[in-house]
């Protein structure tokens, strides 16, 4: 359940960057712009979501490491199709 509730955080994120970008920039390329930004953002959040699992829940590296790439995966395979279409 918390790694679905992540996952849905870091798609509003992502949505923020891409309208943050659209609305300041101005348009689509802005918001590509936000989009390429993001992605090493949520790179950072999901590390520290990593951290925050080995080192106060319990749970090994090993044990952590697939539900740290989901985490990172779908967020960012989202933000790659935004870029893709709209670059």
């Amino acid at each position: 359940m918390r790694t679905i509730v992540i996952i849905v955080g870091g798609l509003v994120i992502l949505g923020l960057f891409a309208l943050a970008g659209w609305r300041l920039g101005g348009g689509a390329q802005s918001m590509v712009i936000a989009t390429k930004i993001f992605i090493p953002v949520w790179l950072v959040a999901a590390v520290i979501n990593m951290w925050i699992g080995v080192s106060r829940a319990g749970y090994s590296v090993a044990e952590e490491l697939p539900i740290f790439s989901v985490i990172f995966i779908v967020p960012v395979a989202v933000a790659v199709f935004i870029w893709w279409k709209y670059s």
